[in-house]
């Protein structure tokens, strides 16, 4: 993967950071963005450890005027973007649907859904020009459950986007699925994206579980 370039979101931790240093392992030089300064240094320290090489983008997805950028400045300094994986996400407070208020929601939303949207519309030019563009998402699958209604809300909005934005681009080179972890370790399931975001994967539009594909 020598040449490519990787944004990876939620890479401060977790599935995000396990799957960005497993993309530099692989040679790509992998742009870490997360509002953890803290946790984005950790992973590029132990990408550089390995040989690798990262760029560090501290964002706040949830600011839009942020997100809007990304795009923009990775063509200004990479002139490329050839794989998307976008793990970033919450799960917010388990609660009744009744007792849902807006600091609840709007965070919820704000990462699982709009930033989502967001970085399609930011980065999605740069990926259909990448000779192997990959495009990953992280997403919950599951049935709606009690007291879920925010996290399934949320991460409904964002499978329908991504399975919309696959839609419309089936007939480009990009590749767009979503991956389920359905409750994988942060390593076995980074190992999962990574692979999906080699150019050997020829899914599209599909959701990837820990388990099954559907």
């Amino acid at each position: 993967m020598s040449g490519t370039v990787a944004l990876v979101t939620g890479a401060s931790r977790g599935i995000g950071a396990a799957t960005a240093i497993g993309l530099a392992r692989l040679g790509a030089h992998v742009v870490i963005a997360a509002r953890d300064d803290v946790g984005l240094t950790a992973t590029d320290d132990a990408i550089r450890a390995l040989g690798g090489e990262a760029t560090l983008l501290p964002a706040d997805l949830t600011k839009g005027d942020v997100t809007d950028q990304i795009g923009i400045s990775l063509y200004e300094r990479f002139g490329r973007l050839d794989i998307l994986v976008h793990a970033a996400a919450t799960a917010g407070r388990l609660l009744p649907v009744g007792q849902i208020d807006q600091t609840d929601w709007e965070p919820a939303f704000g990462i699982n859904a709009t930033a989502t949207w967001r970085l399609i519309r930011a980065c999605g030019g740069l990926l259909r020009d990448a000779p192997y563009g990959r495009a990953v998402a992280l997403v919950r699958n599951g049935a709606p459950a009690a007291y879920a209604g925010v996290v399934g809300a949320s991460m409904a909005a964002r499978r329908d986007l991504v399975l919309s934005w696959a839609a419309e681009v089936a007939r480009t080179r990009l590749r767009v699925n979503l991956f389920d972890s359905a409750m994988l370790a942060a390593e076995p399931a980074a190992a999962r994206l990574v692979a999906m975001s080699l150019p050997s994967e020829m899914r599209h539009g599909t959701v990837v579980t820990g388990r099954t594909d559907t």
